[in-house]
């Protein structure tokens, strides 16, 4: 039987935490306190929570932070205008806008509107851009989390297949790419499926490191890794449930029959979900530097 390694974002991002704090002091000795604007429009359940967790994070490390909260029927142009203020905004040097946003508004066009050198998110083309030629200046925070993780843990992908499952600009795009960049901690032979894939298990069983962002509660079955394959779980699904919450939280991936077969898989939550929140931290902690030079 496997003993297989439980891979602990907690335990990743509390180490992320230490090493940024030399450059936090450093910054804050020139007067300089990294700051990031969170833009939150309209009362999605899951946004709320995630802006609450990233504030208490910047709170407890001493920087700053500011949310705006706009109403769901918020015209475009007024967060136009709300972005076009930040980003003049000396005291912030990050800017983030949650998304998703009302289906009225254009996210790429919101998105666009943030200096390239304030998106801590990493999703403006500039940006994006930069990453796939292997030059980035804001990698996308969930990405580089799981990267961070791999990392820490030694798990090595250079000579390995990697299989991404999902192709978002936010995970599943950006992860293939810098699984496979030159590069140390990655080089790996990776492969995207997507919704148009045929027989994902036919791609997914041949790999050394699975790497699920789908938002399908349990996509990912024992039967469909090899044994000692490494899985990375990206998603974070809210279930129904009798208990006093009401609901539970699940991955994308079915956790008792893979957990079985895996050498090595994050959890959820605990896994990649803290990670987000520590590379946002250190993006903005990376812009307070840049914009300072």
């Amino acid at each position: 039987m496997i003993d297989t390694l439980v891979l602990s974002g907690k335990e990743v991002s509390a180490s992320v935490y230490d090493s940024l704090d030399q450059k936090i002091k450093k910054l804050r000795d020139h007067s300089i306190t990294p700051g990031l604007a969170v833009v939150l429009v309209g009362d999605n359940p899951a946004s709320q929570v995630y802006v609450r967790s990233k504030t208490k994070t910047f709170n407890k490390l001493g920087l700053y932070t500011k949310t705006y909260r706009l109403p769901s029927d918020s015209l475009q142009k007024e967060l136009l205008k709300l972005i076009d203020d930040l980003n003049q905004n000396n005291l912030f040097h990050g800017i983030l806008v949650q998304l998703p946003l009302p289906k009225h508004i254009d996210s790429d066009k919101v998105i666009n509107r943030i200096l390239p050198s304030k998106d801590v998110d990493g999703f403006h083309p500039e940006n994006a851009g930069l990453l796939s030629i292997g030059k980035p200046r804001f990698i996308p925070c969930t990405p580089k989390g799981i990267m961070e993780i791999l990392k820490h843990y030694k798990i090595k992908l250079s000579g390995k297949h990697v299989v991404v499952v999902g192709r978002s600009n936010i995970v599943g795009r950006p992860i293939s790419i810098l699984t496979s960049l030159k590069g140390e901690n990655s080089n790996g032979t990776t492969t995207l499926c997507h919704s148009g894939t045929k027989e994902i298990e036919n791609h997914t069983k041949t790999a050394d490191v699975v790497i699920v962002a789908l938002g399908v509660p349990g996509f990912l079955k024992g039967n469909m890794i090899k044994e000692g394959a490494v899985v990375v779980d990206v998603g974070i699904n809210r279930i129904d449930d009798s208990s006093e919450k009401g609901y539970k939280l699940v991955g994308d991936v079915a956790w008792e029959e893979t957990y079985k077969k895996a050498s090595a898989i994050t959890p959820v939550p605990g896994g990649v979900g803290p990670m987000t929140i520590a590379m946002l931290v250190q993006n903005t902690v990376e812009a307070a530097v840049l914009q300072e030079k």
